[in-house]
């Protein structure tokens, strides 16, 4: 046994910060001389008391320590123990690790499309749009989906097609699994088939506004023409539109950096 001066010297620990491991629990002597009250302790808490302190140096608390020691009673299940904790730790980096990489994809394409908005020369504008016939397919689900809604009308009206395919959105409020809307295109001529709706799509005054990028970031392009819509004090009609002006092609989706939407939102006179 070893006097608790001994084991400090033994051990690097300071008698006060034996005392106050004792105290939380940590470390506690092997053997208390009740009548004088001196503090001794066994060999096997030598290794102990210094995982302990290399422990500390590392930051960890208190309570982490005492986890960690917990149920050990010799060096080498403490050894094993951290060893386990060896092991939570690494996995631990490596998702850390995973997180930082994916954050750092984030603040890039942040900072892409910030600058992307703040070197457009886009601007918001109002113009008369006319009446027109289009072959629609209202749809309810995500918005990715609307591929198959052009699909059914590129089959039923392929040569008679005479525009850019669009989206009209009935939904004041973005959804994620059950908006509504319709995909659209606008046709020469044509009757409604089971699938896809002919019909006059009606005109009247919007204000438009062009996004280069991807469709993930038309958010922003919606921010400024709703601040637009604000200013003017023009109140926003259902359904709104997006005219897909230039995106992925059939095969080749090409760079979604260059893909041009025109977003319009009719409004009263």
């Amino acid at each position: 046994m070893y006097s608790i001066g001994e084991f400090s010297k033994i051990t690097g620990l300071t008698v006060k910060t034996l005392r106050f491991y004792q105290e939380q629990g940590l470390l506690v002597p092997s053997q208390v001389d009740e009548r004088t009250g001196y503090r001794y302790y066994a060999g096997n808490k030598i290794e102990a008391a210094r995982i302990i302190s290399e422990l500390r140096k590392l930051e960890f608390t208190l309570a982490e320590i005492a986890q960690i020691l917990s149920g050990q009673d010799d060096e080498a299940g403490i050894l094993d123990h951290l060893e386990r904790q060896k092991r939570m730790v690494t996995k631990k980096m490596r998702k850390h690790q995973a997180v930082a990489r994916s954050l750092d994809q984030i603040i890039a394409k942040e900072r892409e499309a910030q600058e992307a908005m703040e070197n457009t020369d886009f601007e918001v504008e109002e113009k008369p749009l006319s009446s027109m016939l289009i072959a629609g397919v209202r749809m309810k689900g995500r918005y990715c989906d609307c591929g198959k809604g052009f699909a059914q009308i590129g089959k039923a009206f392929g040569r008679h097609i005479c525009g850019k395919a669009f989206l009209l959105h009935y939904d004041t409020e973005y959804k994620e699994n059950d908006a509504d809307f319709e995909a659209c295109m606008p046709i020469r001529k044509g009757i409604s088939t089971e699938e896809v709706s002919v019909r006059a799509l009606t005109g009247g005054r919007c204000a438009a506004l062009l996004h280069r990028g991807p469709y993930e970031d038309l958010g922003r392009s919606y921010a400024k023409i709703l601040d637009y819509m604000k200013q003017e004090g023009h109140t926003v009609e259902t359904p709104t539109r997006e005219i897909y002006i230039k995106g992925p092609g059939m095969i080749f989706k090409g760079n979604p950096q260059n893909y041009l939407t025109e977003i319009q939102m009719i409004f009263k006179l």
